[in-house]
Parts: structure tokens; sequence; C-alpha cells
């Protein structure tokens, strides 16, 4: 999309037309050839570079996406997320504001990599957006979708009141919560420890806020936290927090006594925390629901090795305080 840099800059600001009136074809207008018109009106043109797969992304999705947009004759992005290894989730109508983009969107794919031109009515306007979009402009949008989530049945869960909450059927109830996980455990992925710590804290709430009708609900319910309380005990053992960690580790020992799991996490926790004997205890007992389980005999040789020289620090700290006694003996 290079040319001579001063000509390219008086480009940028001729209207569309005046540059089909002096017979200059642009890049945008020779890449337009290729590309399909998805709406009709010739509005937004797509080109697909490399398919994605699985169904096209719902509308009322949350999207993780690599994207970078172009104004013609420039080489440069004026606005890229290439430098990000983990994108935020954007909910689409509410975080992704360029129109043009959201409609793309809407026929992208998981993995799909397209290219989209966008013209003014789809992208800034007549006006366009000083200093980086002059007026009148066609864009072009380079997008990757990265994932995504249908969070339709969560967003209008979250608006009910509690009563109402309360009264969604249990299998409502319950793909919610499962959709809660599964946007925890993709932000987990990708490294976003707060924003899964938020995502299980929610469903967790939402947990304690239900009233059972009866003791098969009762027991559905607790059986459901142990999943929230095992990832957030991990995800605090990320966010460098063992004694949340622990915590949590604990409650989901409270529901199943025996459960390999959160053993572990409350032996992971206890050995940051340098208390080890709990940890010796919990791991030992962990070892023995699992004695073959390489996590588990990793982490045992981990503390020893800890503990020896935790062990051999106390010794050399004693004997330097006995050898200071001795000399003010003498």
């Amino acid at each position: 999309m290079a040319t001579n840099g001063k000509t390219s800059r008086i480009l940028q600001f001729m209207a569309p037309d005046e540059r089909r009136q002096f017979g200059i074809e642009t890049p945008f207008h020779r890449l337009a050839w290729q590309m399909q018109d998805i709406l009709g009106d010739g509005g937004i043109l797509k080109e697909v570079v490399h398919a994605g797969e699985g169904p096209p992304v719902p509308k009322h999705a949350s999207v993780s996406i690599h994207f970078s947009g172009f104004i013609e004759y420039s080489e440069a992005p004026f606005e890229t997320t290439s430098h990000l290894k983990y994108p935020r989730m954007m909910k689409l109508g509410r975080d992704v504001t360029l129109y043009g983009l959201e409609l793309g969107l809407l026929t992208m794919r998981k993995g799909e990599f397209s290219r989209f031109l966008f013209k003014p009515k789809y992208a800034y306007g007549d006006l366009g957006c000083p200093p980086h979009i002059p007026p009148l402009a066609t864009v072009l949008y380079e997008v990757q979708v990265l994932d995504f989530l249908d969070s339709a049945q969560v967003d209008e869960f979250l608006d009910l009141s509690m009563e109402e909450q309360n009264n969604v059927p249990l299998s409502t109830f319950l793909n919610v919560l499962e959709t809660q996980r599964s946007f925890g455990n993709l932000c987990f992925n990708k490294k976003r420890y707060e924003d899964a710590r938020e995502r299980y804290k929610q469903a967790m709430t939402l947990l304690e806020n239900r009233e059972p009708v009866d003791d098969e609900e009762k027991k559905c319910l607790e059986d459901m936290k142990l999943p929230f309380l095992l990832n957030l005990s991990l995800t605090y053992l990320k966010l460098e927090k063992p004694q949340k960690a622990l915590c949590y580790g604990q409650k989901a020992l409270d529901i199943s006594p025996q459960n390999t799991k959160a053993l572990f996490r409350c032996g992971q926790a206890c050995l940051e925390m340098r208390d080890y004997e709990k940890a010796q205890d919990y791991l030992t007992l962990a070892q023995t629901k699992k004695p073959f389980d390489s996590d588990i005999n990793t982490l045992l040789k981990k503390l020893a090795l800890c503990y020896k020289d935790y062990l051999d620090r106390e010794k050399e700290m004693c004997s330097k305080m006995f050898s200071c006694l001795k000399r003010r003996e003498k």
C-alpha cells in the first residue's frame, strides 16, 4: 500500500469521487475486485485469507480477536492489537464500537483470518476521525478470530432479579454456570488470571444465592461448587496468593474430603507458604490416592529439597548462635 510519501499524504485527503475523476485506480479499488460484498450494498467487502471452522460468531458473543486497521496508502495501522499476546474478550454490541467490524465478525468462524473494506457508512462516517482518519475514508481491517463464547444466556440471566433467577429451571441455571466456567477457563488459558478469578467467583456467588427446591437439587448445587473451588485455588496460586489458594482448597475438601486435586492444591499452597509439615500431610495423602501421579511425586521431591534446605539453614543459624555464646563465656 506504499507510494511516494508526499503523494500518498495528498491522496489520503482526496475524496473518492475526485480520485475517480482523475482516473486514479487506488490500492483499495484493486483489492475490492477480489472481495465479496457481504451486505449487498457495497458497504462491507470481505476476503477470506484463512478459513475458520465451526459455526459463525453469534450475535451476542464475546470474542477474542486480533485486528489491525489501515487507511489507504499507509503501511502502518492506525490501531492494532498485534502487540498483545492475549487480547481481551470483547462483547459484541458493547465493546466493539466500529459498526462494520461488528457486522463483519458475525460472518467469521473460529480461527478465521479475513480482510474487510469498510465504506465510511460502516466505519468513521463523513467526518472521519482526525488526525488519523480523513473524511469519507474507506478503511481496511485485517481480523483474526482467536476464540468466542456465546454469552447471550448468561447476560439475560444476570439481568434478572434474584427472585427471578431462583425461578429459572435448574437445567438453564447449570448452562449458565457451564458458560461462566468456560469463560473462566478461556481467560485462565490466556493467562488473564484476574479475569478468570472474577468469572469463577461470580459463578460461586450464583451457586450460593440459589435456593434449592429439594435435597436432590441441593446435592447437585454442592457438586457444582467443587470445580469452581478447585479452579479458584489454582488461580490464586498463579496470582501468588497461597493463603487464598489454601482457603479455597480446604473448601473443596469440605465437599469432597478425599479429592486428590484439592489435596494437591492445598499441598501446593502450604509449600508456597513454607509450611512444610502441612504440605507433607496434604501431599502424602494425595499420593496414597494416586501413587503414580507424576505431578504429586514431583512436588513431594521439591518439598523434600526445600525442607532439607530449611533444616540446613536452621542448623547453621543455631551453630552460629552457640559459637557466639561460647566466645562470650570465654
